[in-house]
């Protein structure tokens, strides 16, 4: 299933500002992104 369609833009919006917010607490930007993902309940894909 397409990513657009699976979350709405008011999580895909909450997920990126989170990560942002996040990631000077973790050694990368994919960290962040798996433990924020994990934290809302979402896959992450590499683009």
């Amino acid at each position: 299933m397409d990513t657009n369609k699976r979350y709405s833009p008011e999580v895909r919006e909450r997920a990126v500002r989170m990560v942002f917010e996040h990631q000077g607490e973790h050694e990368s930007q994919w960290a962040a992104m798996t433990s924020i993902a994990a934290k809302i309940d979402c896959g992450v894909t590499p683009v």
